[in-house]
């Protein structure tokens, strides 16, 4: 018998550290070659991590809940002796990369890989010591949420790799309402964050759901979006009518094709094919400028039971209404299944979320930093409507309609 090493991951080129969240396995359980055997959570994505070999679980060396370095030894294990072969990287596991350099406006996810750079917070690094320094090389999004809340991480306990600052310590810091130090220099135009306070205690009888990690990135990305983007929302009332006849006719040849014919596809359809002609609203802030994005990426959220995520598709603005459909079913299905990888819920230029699916009216949706622009899809339902006639005559008839929202931000879209 041989063992072989199993270790954490890296998902991604600025993600130094992982939290293992549940172990899908236990000790002495057989697992198979690709087998998912725990679950990963990064400041990027949720994942599921396949066995490199098939054998059995040996050791378990780092527990539930435990963040640690990538390339850290999570457990070990048994195989048969000569059947061992070299540990296989994780799906999307990105080569190991140097130094993350300052993003520039870079997207991040919904879960909340896509919020704009901010200055770190923590002050200057003379004088530190080299275990100071070390805690303070934080990962970019833990940089960003400290400078968001004026807080010097290099006074936070740090529970990562050589007592670096997670994101899991910060925001533990935040909730206890722990005092912000100041910024050290203000970001002109943008309200400041505010005050802390102090969280509600449960009731006899109450039931405490912790936060996931997702949940806990989604709502400091949400408050922050408010904060920094003048938000300004148009509504619109649409007939869908004749999109209903061409569905109608569709819906079978897509569905041999292993495809099912939403609403969402030809919505996503006509916004990819239009963006080019409003470049304002597949861009992004920059540093008072406005970055026009080349690329046409649709984020399209995804509602879990754990958090929201936007998973992305590329390139949307070349895909045919087969493409897209096919594009958007695999993105949910595999932002559900927690099979992702971190590339999937980066590059966003636009996003489209849909609230119409759960009988909403209408939604007005917050910005998905840095995207300057959000579509909100309400409900499609038959509503009576003033219709002309052949012989320009009208009528009041049923028609199938419904309401999209555009959410803008008002420092570029006018």
């Amino acid at each position: 018998m041989a063992r072989i090493d199993v270790i954490m991951p890296q998902m991604g080129e600025s993600i130094t550290e992982g939290t293992l969240s549940k172990w899908l396995k236990q000790l002495g359980d057989e697992v198979k070659r690709d087998e998912p055997i725990f679950e990963i959570s990064t400041d990027k994505v949720d994942a599921e991590i396949p066995a490199p070999n098939a054998g059995v679980l040996a050791e378990i060396l780092v527990q539930q809940g435990q963040t640690v370095a990538v390339n850290t030894v999570v457990a070990r294990l048994e195989t048969e002796k000569g059947g061992v072969a070299a540990a296989a990287p994780a799906p999307a596991a990105a080569p190991p990369a140097a130094p993350p350099p300052a993003p520039a406006a870079a997207p991040r996810a919904a879960a909340p890989t896509m919020a704009p750079p901010v200055a770190a917070a923590s002050g200057p690094s003379v004088g530190l010591s080299s275990e100071d320094r070390l805690r303070q090389k934080s990962t970019p999004l833990v940089r960003k949420i400290a400078a968001e809340h004026g807080i010097d991480i290099g006074g936070i306990p740090g529970s990562g790799h050589a007592g670096r600052v997670t994101k899991g310590d910060l925001l533990e810091f935040i909730d206890r309402g722990a005092p912000a130090a100041p910024s050290p220099r203000p970001v002109t135009g943008v309200a400041s964050a505010p005050a802390a306070h102090p969280a509600a205690e449960p009731w006899p009888g109450d039931r405490v759901e912790p936060w996931s990690r997702i949940r806990k990135l989604t709502a400091d990305h949400m408050l922050m979006s408010r904060r920094v983007s003048a938000h300004v929302q148009t509504l619109f009332e649409v007939d869908y009518t004749q999109v209903a006849r061409i569905r109608a006719g569709k819906k079978q040849e897509f569905a041999e094709r292993g495809v099912n014919l939403t609403y969402l596809a030809f919505i996503a359809k006509a916004v990819a094919a239009n963006l080019r002609r409003h470049p304002r609203l597949n861009a992004a802030v920059g540093a008072d400028t406005t970055i026009l994005r080349h690329e046409v990426n649709l984020g399209i959220a995804v509602a879990l039971d754990w958090g929201l995520i936007v998973p992305v598709v590329k390139q949307a603005d070349e895909l045919s209404l087969l493409g897209l459909a096919r594009a958007i079913s695999d993105l949910g299905e595999r932002a559900r299944t927690k099979k992702l990888n971190p590339d999937e819920v980066q590059r966003g230029t636009f996003s489209i979320t849909n609230p119409g699916v759960f009988g909403s009216l209408a939604g007005l949706p917050i910005l998905n930093q840095p995207q300057v622009a959000i579509l909100g899809v309400g409900t499609i339902e038959k509503r009576p409507a003033v219709v002309t006639l052949p012989d320009g005559t009208e009528a009041i008839a049923p028609r199938l309609r419904g309401f999209l929202t555009l959410s803008f931000d008002h420092r570029v879209v006018d």
